[in-house]
C-alpha cells in the first residue's frame, strides 16, 4: 500500500539529492514574488501513476504551490492530454519541476507497460492476472508496485518477509531438487513458519510440480516452461494451488503464455524494463 509517509520520505530524499543547497539558477534568475502556472501535458498516449507524489513534490518544495485538475490513478489518456495544473510562487515550481516530472514519467511508464501486458491477456478471454516481481529500483519498490495496480496488475509480495519463496538456489542449498526428498524439504519448511505464511515453489521440471503439491503449498512457479510445460503443468496442478509462469514473459509470449490456463503471470519487465512516458511541464 502506498502511504503518504512512504510518498513523503520518497520525495525528500528525491529532492535532497537534486538541489542539496538549493536552486542557484532559481536563486539568480527569477523574483521571490513572481507567480507562474503550468499544465502537465502528455506528448504520447498512456496510462497515469504518480499523482500523489507529483503532489507531494510541491507541496515539500513550496506549500503555497497549488496542484489542481489532477486526473486520477489509473486514467488513460492520449497525446495532448492535460494530466495536472500547477499554480503559485514560480521559484518552487521550477525547482520541483524536474524531480516531479521524473517521478510521473517512471510511474506512468510502468502504469503504461502494465495495462499492456494486461490488454494482451484480456483481449483473447483469458483469465490469468499480470503481477509484479521485486526487480524494482531500489528504494522505490512501493512506488513502483502502486504504479503497477494503476496499470491494471496485481502485486506479487512485496519483499522478503512477506512469503516464503523457495527458488532453486533454495532447494539446490536444500539438497532437495526431486521426489519424495523435495516434499518432505517442504514439509519441513513448513513447519517452521505460522499456518497463515504463504509457501510458494519454484519449479523448473515438470516431474517437479507433483511432489511440491504433494506438500500442500500455496503456489507452485512454473519457470521458463514452454506454453506446452505450462499447459501440462497446470493439468498436475489440478486446481490444487495457484499455478503461476515466469520468467522471459514479453508483450509477444504473455497471450500464449495466458491461455495455458495458469492463474498469474509474474513479469519482471514491468518495473525493470518500462520506458518513461514523456510528460512535460508546460507554461500555460
Amino acid at each position: 500500500m502506498l502511504t503518504s509517509s512512504i510518498v513523503a520520505d520518497g520525495v525528500t530524499r528525491a529532492l535532497a539529492e537534486d538541489a542539496p543547497w538549493g536552486d542557484i539558477s532559481v536563486t539568480a534568475a527569477i523574483p521571490s514574488t513572481m507567480q507562474f502556472h503550468a499544465n502537465l501535458v502528455a506528448r504520447q498516449p498512456g496510462r497515469f501513476a504518480g499523482g500523489p507524489v507529483l503532489s507531494e513534490t510541491f507541496r515539500q518544495v513550496d506549500p503555497c504551490i497549488t496542484v489542481s485538475q489532477l486526473v486520477p490513478e489509473g486514467t488513460e489518456f492520449s497525446a495532448g492530454a492535460v494530466l495536472a495544473s500547477v499554480s503559485g510562487p514560480a521559484a518552487g515550481i521550477l525547482t520541483a519541476e524536474r524531480v516531479a516530472l521524473n517521478f510521473v514519467q517512471r510511474l506512468s511508464g510502468i502504469a503504461t507497460l502494465t495495462a499492456q501486458f494486461v490488454a494482451e491477456v484480456t483481449r483473447l478471454g483469458a483469465s490469468a492476472r499480470i503481477a509484479d516481481t521485486r526487480k524494482t529500483t531500489p528504494g522505490l519498490r512501493a512506488l513502483e508496485k502502486h504504479a503497477v495496480v494503476a496499470g491494471g496488475g496485481v502485486n506479487h509480495r512485496f519483499s522478503l518477509s512477506d512469503a516464503v519463496m523457495l527458488k532453486d538456489n533454495h532447494l539446490a542449498a536444500l539438497g532437495a531438487t526431486e521426489g519424495t526428498g523435495l516434499t518432505e524439504a517442504i514439509l519441513q519448511v513448513k513447519a517452521r513458519i505460522g499456518h497463515t505464511t504463504s509457501i510458494i515453489v519454484e519449479v523448473d521440471e515438470l516431474s517437479q510440480v507433483e511432489p511440491v503439491v504433494e506438500a500442500g503449498v500455496t503456489g507452485v512457479l512454473l519457470d521458463n516452461f514452454s506454453p506446452a510445460d505450462l499447459r501440462a503443468g497446470v493439468e498436475l496442478i489440478d486446481g490444487r494451488c495457484v499455478a503461476e509462469a515466469s520468467g522471459g514473459v514479453t508483450l509477444d509470449t504473455v497471450a500464449k503464455i495466458a491461455q495455458t490456463g495458469v492463474d498469474i503471470i509474474s513479469v519482471g519487465a514491468l518495473t525493470h524494463g518500462a520506458a518513461a512516458l514523456d510528460l512535460g511541464l508546460d507554461a500555460a
